[in-house]
C-alpha cells in the first residue's frame, strides 16, 4: 500500500512508523512544511494511561518516550495565598520537539520516508497512492478543501491564552490564580524536562482587553505575565518561543474543531482526517496529542483487521473514533467553561474552588479522586463536614457529602437527598389517599432527608389531569395532614409541598390513557400568558388570562399556602417550570403579551413574583421557600442559562430561599442535550452566579454523582426521582454501595441494613481479589 501523510506532527509520524511496522512493504511518505525541528509550543502533557495505549502499539517508541518524560502525580491549585495539593494524578510532561524527534527517528529506522520544507497544495499531487492521511493540523488546508465533505463546525472559545515557557521547575502540574483589577488571569505550569517548564496564561477575552493586552508588544505582555505571576516564577523570566508572531498575535483564542465525517473520497485515494485536522480538545484537559496519536493507534488497527477491504475499515475507524473523540471533547468543554467563568468560582472557599477545579470536565468523580488521593479526599470531606455542621464522633468516619446536613431558615436536613415531586395521577376530586401515604411515607422511610409531595393545585382548574391532587379544601389539608404527622412521627424526614397551576397544559388524561391528550369529555377551560395550544391540532387552546384572573389565581396560591402550613409541611415550592402557567409567562415561547406583563423578562416575571411575594407572606417565616424553573427551554428563542441566572436574582430579592433548577418541557419542539447530570450545569451557575443556594436535578443515579455535585458547590442539594421510583430506600442503598454504614435505618429494618451491608462488602473483596484483565 502506498500511503502519503500530509503534514508531520504526531498524528502524521505516528501512524507511519505504525503501519511501516505492521507491513515493512508499505511505501510510506510523510510530508511536513516546516523544517525537521521548526516547531512551537514547549511541552505536551500525557496520562498514564495513554503511554499504556503507546507501550502496546509500539514499545521502542513507548520506552523512547518514556525516557525522555518528565512525571509527577500531584496536582497544586494557588488562589488568594492557599495552597491546595492532590496527587495520584499519573502525568508525564515532554517537550514537542523531543518527542517529535523521537517519532522522527523511529520512522526513519523503519523506512519511512521524511520530506520537510514542501508545501503540499493537494491531495492530487499523488495519484498514485492508496491512502493520504490529512495529518495537516489545527489550521488544516485539507479539511478547508473539502469542507463540503467534512462539514466541520470551529467554535472559538472565550478566553485568550499564550504558550510560554520558564526554567522554573514545577514540582506538580500548577494551576495559579491571580486577580488585577480587570478580572482574573490564570497559569497552566508544568514541567516536561530537566530544565524548562510550560507555562499558559490565560484570561476571559473581556479581561485581556480591559488589562489592554491587546495594544502591548509581545516583550511587554510578557513582562505583565511575569510581574502578575512573579511569586510563583523564583525569579525566573518566561520565554515566548513565537518568534513568528509579533505584538498580542500570540495571544489566541482556542478552536474548537468537530467533523462530522473523517473521510473523503474523491475517485482516487481516500483523505482521512487525523489529530488536529480532525478535532481538537481544550488544552486544560491535555488531551490533543493523546487524541492524535489514538487516532493513529486505531486506524492502524481497523486497517489491520480488514486488510482487503480498506473502505470498511476507514468506515470502522470514523465510527471508534469519533465517539471516543466526543466523549474526550464533552469533558474538554466541561472544563473549557470552568476556565472561562473563574469568576463564577472564586467566591468559593479556597479548598472548595480546589475541589471545583479537580473535578470540573466531569471525568474524575468523588471517588475516582479518592481511589487518586484518600488522605486528600478524607481531609476534604472533614472540612466539608464541619461547614455544614456534621458532627462526627470520635471514632466515626468523615460523612461523605451526600450526608452532610443543610440549614435553610429554621429547617435543618440531614442529608442532600430529596425526593423530587413526581406526579402519580392517582387522587380522586384532589383528595390524596392511601396510596399517597405509601408513596411518600416509603420513601420517607428510605433515607432521603425530605420528600416532596407531587405538584399541587390550588382550584379544580389548575390541574393537569382530573387525578392530580388539589389543595382547595379542608378536607384535602386533612388528607395532607395525616401523610405529614405519618412522616414527622415515623421518619426523621422532612415534607415538601409543591404548588402549581398547569395552565395550557391542563386538562389532560393521565398518560398511562394517552399523555398530554385532552380529556374526552369534562374539560375545563385553560388559562396562560397568552392564547396557546400546546401541541398543534392536539391541545386544547388556553386564552391569556386577565388581571381578574391573576388576581383569582394570586388569591387562590395564598389560600393553598395558608392550608399546606396548616397541614404541617416543612417546606413549600412553587412551580414556575415546565410551561405551566407560571412558566408561561416566563418563556418568550409563550408570553406574546403587550401589556405591562410581556416584553422584557423583568415584565414577563412581574406576575410568578406577585404570587410568589404574596405565598411568601402567608407562609410562616422560619419556614424555607423554593422555586422550581426551567433553566433552558431548549428552544431557539427561548430561556437561556443566561437568562436563568436573571430569574433567580428576581425570585431572591423577593424572598426566595432556594431555586429548583430543572428545564425544558415549556415546547414540544425542545431539542434537549441528554447525559449525565445534564442539568446539574444551570444549578452551577445560578448557584455560583446568583448566590443562592440551589437544588439540582436530571439523571443524578448514583451516590458518587451527589457527592460529587455537593463537594464541588454545584448545587446545596440533589433532587433524586425516577431512581426512588425503583426503589424507595435509594439513598440508603447507595450508602451501603459506598461503605459509608453511620445512617439511620428505621429499627425495623436493621436486619435488612447488616445483610446488604455484608453482601456488598464480600462483591467488594471478590473484585478486589479476581485478577485484573487491564485495558489499554
Amino acid at each position: 500500500m502506498k500511503i502519503v501523510c500530509m503534514g508531520g506532527g504526531p498524528a502524521g509520524l505516528y501512524f507511519a512508523l505504525l503501519m511501516k511496522k505492521q507491513n515493512p512493504l508499505h511505501d510510506i511518505t510523510v510530508v511536513e512544511r516546516n523544517k525537521p525541528y521548526d516547531t512551537f509550543g514547549w511541552g505536551v502533557v500525557f496520562s498514564d494511561q495513554t503511554l499504556g495505549n503507546l507501550q502496546a502499539a509500539d514499545p521502542q517508541t513507548a520506552s523512547d518516550i518514556l525516557g525522555a518524560f518528565n512525571h509527577w502525580d500531584d496536582i497544586e491549585v494557588n488562589i488568594r495565598g492557599h495552597k491546595m495539593v492532590s496527587g495520584g494524578h499519573g502525568f508525564c510532561g515532554i517537550g514537542r520537539k523531543r518527542l517529535l524527534n523521537i517519532l522522527q527517528k523511529r520512522c526513519e529506522e523503519l523506512g519511512v520516508k521524511l520530506v520537510f520544507e514542501t508545501v503540499v497544495e493537494g491531495d492530487e499531487q499523488y495519484p498514485d497512492a492508496d491512502l493520504i492521511i490529512a495529518s495537516d493540523g489545527l489550521n488544516s488546508r485539507v479539511r478547508a478543501k473539502y469542507a463540503a465533505t467534512y462539514q466541520p463546525d470551529i467554535d472559538l472559545r472565550q478566553c485568550r491564552f499564550v504558550w510560554l515557557g520558564t526554567h522554573k521547575k514545577f514540582d506538580a502540574f500548577t494551576f495559579a490564580f491571580e486577580e488585577t483589577p480587570h478580572g482574573w488571569f490564570q497559569a497552566h505550569a508544568y514541567q516536561y524536562d530537566g530544565e524548562t517548564s510550560t507555562f499558559i496564561v490565560e484570561a476571559p477575552e473581556k479581561v485581556w482587553l480591559k488589562a489592554g493586552i491587546d495594544k502591548m508588544e509581545k516583550e511587554e505582555s510578557i513582562a505583565y505575565c511575569e510581574k502578575l505571576f512573579a511569586k510563583y516564577l523564583d525569579g525566573n523570566p518566561l520565554m515566548s518561543n513565537a518568534a513568528h508572531l509579533r505584538g498580542s498575535a500570540q495571544w489566541i483564542r482556542f478552536p474548537r474543531v468537530v467533523c462530522k465525517t473523517w473521510v473523503h473520497h474523491n475517485g482516487r485515494a481516500p483523505v482521512v482526517l487525523m489529530g488536529d485536522a480532525a478535532h481538537t480538545a481544550h488544552f486544560s484537559v491535555g488531551s490533543g496529542t493523546k487524541l492524535a496519536l489514538e487516532d493513529a493507534i486505531e486506524l492502524e488497527r481497523c486497517i489491520r483487521r480488514s486488510p482487503d477491504d480498506l473502505k470498511q475499515a476507514l468506515q470502522d475507524y470514523e465510527a471508534v473514533r469519533s465517539i471516543e473523540v466526543l466523549k474526550i471533547q464533552n469533558s474538554a468543554r466541561n472544563s473549557t467553561e470552568w476556565f472561562e467563568n473563574v469568576d463564577r468560582y472564586v467566591s468559593l472557599p479556597p479548598e472548595q474552588f480546589a475541589y471545583s477545579l479537580l473535578t470540573r470536565s466531569q471525568r474524575i468523580s468523588h471517588e475516582n479522586l479518592r481511589l487518586r488521593d484518600k488522605d486528600y479526599v478524607d481531609q476534604y470531606e472533614s472540612w466539608l463536614g464541619e461547614r455544614s455542621g456534621f458532627v462526627r464522633a470520635p471514632a466515626q468516619r468523615p460523612a461523605p457529602p451526600m450526608f452532610t446536613p443543610f440549614t435553610l431558615r429554621g429547617v435543618t436536613l440531614k442529608n442532600r437527598v430529596v425526593v423530587s415531586p413526581m406526579a402519580q395521577y392517582s387522587a380522586v376530586d384532589g383528595l390524596v389517599g392511601d396510596y399517597h401515604l405509601v408513596h411518600l411515607g416509603s420513601r420517607a422511610m428510605g433515607g432521603a432527608s425530605m420528600v416532596f409531595a407531587e405538584m399541587t393545585c390550588p382550584s379544580p382548574d389548575a390541574r393537569i389531569t382530573p387525578g392530580c391532587p388539589g389543595l382547595w379544601s379542608e378536607a384535602q389539608r386533612d388528607a395532607w395532614k395525616r401523610i405529614v404527622q405519618f412522616v414527622h412521627s415515623t421518619t426523621d424526614a422532612k415534607i415538601a409541598m409543591q404548588l402549581g397551576h398547569a395552565g395550557a397544559k391542563g386538562s389532560t388524561r393521565a398518560p398511562w390513557d394517552g399523555e398530554d391528550q385532552p380529556l374526552a369529555s369534562g374539560n375545563w377551560p385553560l388559562l396562560s400568558a397568552s392564547p396557546q395550544q400546546y401541541i398543534d391540532g392536539v391541545s386544547d387552546i388556553s386564552r391569556a388570562m386577565t388581571r381578574s384572573d391573576m388576581d383569582r389565581v394570586r388569591d387562590e396560591f395564598v389560600a393553598s399556602t395558608r392550608l399546606a402550613a396548616e397541614a404541617g409541611f416543612d417546606w413549600l415550592e412553587l412551580h414556575c417550570a415546565h410551561g405551566y402557567l407560571f412558566s408561561s409567562f416566563i418563556s418568550p415561547l409563550t408570553n406574546q403579551r403587550t401589556d405591562e406583563y410581556g416584553g422584557s423578562l423583568e415584565n414577563r416575571l412581574r406576575y410568578p413574583i406577585e404570587v410568589f411575594k404574596a405565598m411568601r407572606a402567608a407562609w410562616p417565616a422560619d419556614l424555607p421557600m423554593s422555586v422550581r424553573i426551567s433553566a433552558h427551554d431548549w428552544v431557539e428563542g427561548g430561556i437561556t442559562p443566561d437568562d436563568a441566572v436573571e430569574i433567580a436574582r428576581a425570585f431572591k430579592a423577593a424572598g426566595a430561599d432556594m431555586i429548583d433548577c430543572s428545564s425544558g418541557q415549556v415546547s414540544p419542539k425542545q431539542k434537549p442535550v441528554y447525559g449525565r447530570m445534564y442539568q446539574t450545569p444551570f444549578a452551577d451557575r445560578v448557584r455560583n452566579e446568583a448566590r443562592i443556594p440551589t437544588m439540582a436535578v436530571g439523571a443524578i443515579s448514583e451516590a458518587d454523582h451527589v457527592n460529587s455535585i455537593i463537594a464541588a458547590g454545584r448545587a446545596d442539594l440533589c433532587a433524586i426521582a425516577r431512581p426512588h421510583l425503583a426503589n424507595p430506600s435509594w439513598a440508603l442503598n447507595e450508602a451501603a454501595k459506598i461503605a459509608y454504614p453511620d445512617v439511620h435505618w428505621p429499627k425495623q429494618y436493621l436486619s435488612g441494613k447488616n445483610q446488604l451491608e455484608r453482601n456488598l462488602e464480600r462483591e467488594r473483596s471478590m473484585a478486589a481479589a479476581a485478577p485484573s484483565k487491564g485495558e489499554n
